[in-house]
């Protein structure tokens, strides 16, 4: 057993204990609640104020751009390839050689088709003079009817030969500069098909060509949103490979659906210099069908917790964690419609930070009186003799 005088230490280093802990509650206690004392002070470029908007609305859209200049280059004539001087991505200009077939053939067959012409145009000659022989023997009575009609008849047959002879010079002609495939226009290839010794059929691809200055949307929409779409409405829309919006309008609707789909094809103009440089990217926007005047708040204002979303309002001089419920989207600026949970005039804070507390107070300052560099840093500024401290008082709690 202990002694009278140790087991009376013992109880009141108990005691002690006791009491220390319960002082340490209390000055926890009192901790927390300067914590709720503290103020944070934000600038009118902290928050963003609640107004109606004007709020695009209308058909999703999705497709590719396509340019409205292309040309599928094919070959004319049966020959074996022999160069190709163009390769893709390189630009050309209208009439540039592209590739070359063999022409030995087309050659040889050009040149007899010009000296049968020419022997045509000699036997045209000879016919035409034996008929004015004949002509000027008629009139002196040295000749008969008959022999004269027989030369008409000859130099008829020699001009009609002639002409047949010309044509197929013609025709030998064309299928020689068919042997050489040229630029329809100025572009780019867009894709090379053959190789030097290969074999060229008729109607075999041979070279793509395409403008890139003229590129456009080809989308599609649903048959249920036909009737709201109309040519000149603006289309805002995003390309898959770039970071930016681009913007066009509406140049005509189909008047056909898909069969297969039951889409409708709409073609877009782009507008403005901001255009892509490839074609056969896919794209998705919204047409811009019609604009409502609603609530909306911009996207950098919005935190999400779960399937809530929430902003960080300031109502009353104190900091309120205020669930919203947000609608459609705006396509042009991003910016949400407000459904439930805000009214016209409240005051949000514009990029909400993970340390804030519901029921923290907040003081208003001018812009003039804040760090800018804290301003721009973040965009709730606290004073600059408690901002630490706060901060490490709120995450804690």
């Amino acid at each position: 057993m202990l002694r009278p005088s140790l087991l009376i230490l013992t109880l009141c280093l108990i005691l002690t204990a006791c009491s220390q802990g319960g002082k340490d509650g209390k000055s926890s206690d009192k901790n927390a609640s300067a914590a709720l004392e503290r103020t944070l002070q934000v600038t009118n470029e902290d928050y963003v104020v609640i107004q109606n908007s004007a709020l695009a609305s209308g058909p999703v859209i999705t497709g590719s751009i396509q340019p409205e200049r292309k040309a599928d280059l094919r070959a004319e004539v049966s020959a074996i390839v022999m160069q190709v001087l163009k390769e893709n991505g390189e630009v050309v200009r209208r009439g540039d050689l592209l590739v070359r077939l063999d022409d030995t053939s087309f050659r040889d067959q050009l040149a007899s088709a010009d000296q049968g012409a020419r022997a045509a145009q000699q036997t045209l000659d000879q016919a035409e003079r034996q008929l004015e022989r004949l002509k000027t023997l008629r009139a002196s009575g040295m000749t008969s009817m008959q022999a004269l009609e027989d030369a008409e008849i000859r130099r008829n047959n020699a001009q009609s030969e002639l002409v047949a002879a010309k044509a197929r010079a013609v025709a030998a002609r064309q299928q020689l500069q068919r042997t050489e495939i040229r630029a329809p226009f100025d572009g780019i290839v867009s894709e090379r098909k053959v190789s030097n010794g290969d074999t060229a059929q008729v109607g075999k691809e041979i070279m793509k060509v395409i403008d890139p200055a003229s590129l456009r949307f080809q989308g599609l929409i649903s048959t249920d949103m036909v009737t709201a779409v109309k040519a000149g409405q603006a289309v805002s829309f995003r390309i898959n490979g770039y970071d930016q919006q681009f913007v066009g309008k509406v140049r005509r609707v189909d008047p056909a659906a898909n069969a297969t789909t039951r889409q409708v094809e709409v073609l877009v103009d782009f507008i403005g210099k901001d255009q892509p440089r490839v074609s056969g990217l896919y794209a998705e926007g919204r047409i811009e069908a019609a604009t409502t005047q609603v609530l909306t708040i911009i996207n950098s204002a919005l935190a999400r917790d779960g399937d809530k979303t929430y902003v960080w309002a300031i109502q009353a001089g104190v900091l309120r964690k205020q669930v919203i419920a947000l609608g459609e989207r705006d396509v042009r600026r991003g910016d949400f419609a407000i459904l439930s949970g805000l009214k016209a005039g409240d005051k949000v804070l514009r990029q909400p930070l993970s340390t804030f507390k519901d029921g923290l107070k907040v003081e208003m300052a001018s812009s003039a009186g804040v760090n800018p560099t804290t301003a721009n840093a973040t965009p709730a500024a606290m004073p600059a003799a408690a901002s630490a401290s706060a901060s490490a008082t709120v995450a804690g709690k």
